[in-house]
């Protein structure tokens, strides 16, 4: 019965029935936190982590079917190397190998050339929070002095049981599209803690109605957008005949409306996280804050001119996953550029195994050193300070937002069409301009800084 529903609510949606099962497993996660909040929020720890688990298989279940066995025994064989293996490097290792390298040959056995709503979807997600809990509970064997205040609010200091590490792992809130949270915000969770007011359910209904409500325009707006801006046009005769203008403009509207299907879902999850209480951050100036699982600045992410500034706004609980979990953790190599690459290098893999994502982590990177190298040209020298403090601002302003925009969606043309193939004939269709603008930014940029800089300033940056 439901199939044919399914069928035909796609149909009438002109989106694909995966898409619609997926949208529909997030917005079943507010019903799951009202039955939480009604029923469950007394009840003892294990009555709670069962609903979390038997909620987390279902959505699994109507999502992926029989294929949910891989997300069960990857839990269990890290809640395996926990019990087994203690707090040890070996653990770490361990787990890092086997949850990457399973996903990795997730992702080879079904991958096609397209963007698929599979198994491994989630799967990704859960890889990042399974990794995570390993070096959690590795940091809570060490000595206090030795941990960041981050990692000492994460640190597990004893061995979660198995039907804690599921019901963690399946939680609603986060199993489909994130956020990343740790062991740690989750037993805060079922114990109570995470409300604004003590013993009772958190007052965050309203929070929780204004991001879905947020999140839902968002949707609408790619629902409605999409059909116009679709990645296949790219590879069309139709793309190609038109003019080189035109083809710029398509990639930085393309990129506008094709993040919204990011934006929707993580706004949305977001507010099933507030809605459970996983979202309460505690109290800033006498106003409880609700955004422990914002995983979009929306506001940031429409109105910043900067790289930079996207890339903040952006996926936030994944890039600070990536920051605690990875960029930090190297510091051993004593160079933060090192590190930065070797991060990016990471979260590309971690995306799947077609050059796209490796393309697009790239060129990221190679845009934000020149953007930074333009930022510190702009604070050094008092011509173009006085420029960018001008009434003239507005106009600069405008013109430097379509040039973020347009180049914040030159690299998400891998990204999204995967294969070089692909990727390659429509960078060849607008000759490669981005690669070209940034790589000519590069090399005149120490030219600039001579011209614009004064030398005594000079002097003292390299000083």
């Amino acid at each position: 019965m439901a199939a044919p529903l399914l069928e035909s609510l796609s149909e009438s949606l002109g989106s694909p029935e995966p898409a619609v099962r997926l949208i529909l497993s997030i917005l079943i996660g507010y019903p799951c936190a009202l039955v939480y909040r009604q029923f469950l929020f007394y009840k003892p720890a294990r009555v709670i982590h069962l609903f979390h688990t038997v909620s987390g298989l279902g959505l699994a279940a109507f999502n992926f079917g029989s294929q949910l066995y891989h997300s069960a025994v990857c839990i269990l064989v890290q809640f395996l190397m926990l019990r087994l293996m203690g707090r040890t490097v070996t653990t770490v290792l361990s787990s890092f190998t086997f949850q990457m390298v399973y996903l990795l040959a997730g992702y080879y056995y079904t991958a096609t050339g397209e963007y698929d709503i599979t198994w491994t979807m989630p799967h990704c997600v859960l890889t990042l929070k399974l990794i995570g809990l390993a070096l959690d509970f590795y940091d809570g064997g060490k000595e206090p002095s030795q941990l960041s205040a981050e990692q000492k609010k994460s640190a597990l200091l004893s061995v979660p049981s198995l039907i804690e590490v599921y019901g963690f792992s399946y939680f609603y809130g986060g199993f489909l599209v994130g956020p990343q949270f740790t062991l740690r915000s989750y037993q805060q969770l079922v114990a109570g803690e995470l409300t604004d007011c003590p013993r009772k359910p958190p007052n965050s209904v309203i929070p929780a109605m204004k991001r879905f409500a947020l999140g839902f325009l968002c949707l609408v707006i790619y629902a409605i957008f999409s059909p116009y801006y679709s990645d296949s046009y790219y590879l069309t005769d139709e793309f190609e005949a038109q003019p080189f203008w035109y083809r710029c403009v398509f990639i930085l509207l393309w990129a506008k409306i094709i993040l919204y299907r990011y934006v929707s879902c993580w706004v949305i999850a977001e507010g099933v996280c507030i809605l459970s209480g996983l979202g309460y951050n505690g109290m800033v100036n006498g106003e409880h804050q609700w955004d422990a699982c914002a995983n979009m600045k929306v506001w940031l992410f429409e109105t910043t001119p900067l790289f930079q500034g996207t890339i903040a706004s952006f996926n936030i609980n994944t890039n600070a996953w990536a920051a605690r979990h990875v960029f930090k953790r190297l510091k051993f190599l004593g160079n933060k550029t090192l590190s930065h690459v070797a991060t990016l290098l990471f979260l590309a893999i971690w995306h799947g195994l077609h050059s796209g994502y490796i393309l697009c982590f790239s060129m990221e990177f190679f845009i934000i050193i020149v953007e930074r190298q333009a930022s510190a040209l702009v604070r050094d020298s008092p011509l173009l300070t006085k420029v960018a403090n001008s009434p003239l601002y507005p106009l600069i302003y405008v013109v430097q937002q379509f040039i973020h925009w347009l180049f914040m969606g030159y690299p998400l043309v891998p990204f999204c069409l995967l294969t070089y193939d692909r990727w390659l004939k429509v960078y060849w269709s607008v000759y490669f301009c981005g690669h070209v603008f940034f790589l000519v930014a590069f090399l005149i940029m120490p030219y600039l800084r001579k011209v614009l800089v004064p030398k005594k300033e000079r002097s003292q940056k390299q000083d």
